[in-house]
């Protein structure tokens, strides 16, 4: 979740020159839901008003759509909605292409998508001020598009904080 009020972290300034940052919140904000391919680099995200059972099952169609051919290997956290009966029998059926493996708890160093979401926020939302959601919308679609076009440099940077 990227909420319009995220914005004041760590910063310098010129000593007698502090650094303003105007802002409010208005308890908005994206539900970004994402894979990074471990392999390519490449980044797939959408967004979405909720994070939910339902949510996730259309994920995780929209994942074997993008992903056509080959078996897919997702490392998730142990959110409880990853587990819910509502996909089970959709993990059933797709078991030969789609597996679900999850990490110990209070684990997020383990999963590369963590430091994903970690760099988007400190390029694109840390001491920025944003006066729409559209705006941080736009700001976030731009860095995933920007990362996508070089995917190996994606991994390489996010491979080194293992």
């Amino acid at each position: 979740m990227i909420r319009d009020y995220q914005a004041i972290q760590k910063t310098w300034f010129v000593k007698g020159k502090q650094r303003i940052i105007p802002m409010f919140g208005k308890h908005q904000g994206l539900k970004l839901i994402g894979t990074l391919n471990y392999e390519t680099g490449e980044v797939f995200c959408i967004e979405e008003e909720r994070y939910d059972a339902e949510t996730f099952l259309r994920f995780l169609q929209l994942v074997l759509e993008r992903y056509p051919t080959g078996k897919i290997v997702m490392i998730l956290d142990n959110a409880r909605i990853h587990h819910v009966k509502l996909i089970q029998p959709f993990l059933k059926e797709h078991e030969d292409r789609l597996e679900l493996v999850f990490l110990p708890p209070y684990s997020p160093q383990l999963n590369l998508i963590e430091g994903l979401w970690k760099w988007l926020k400190s390029d694109v939302i840390y001491n920025v001020f944003y006066s729409s959601v559209q705006e941080i919308r736009k700001n976030v679609q731009a860095f995933i598009q920007r990362i996508n076009q070089k995917p190996e440099q994606t991994i390489d940077r996010l491979c080194v904080q293992l």
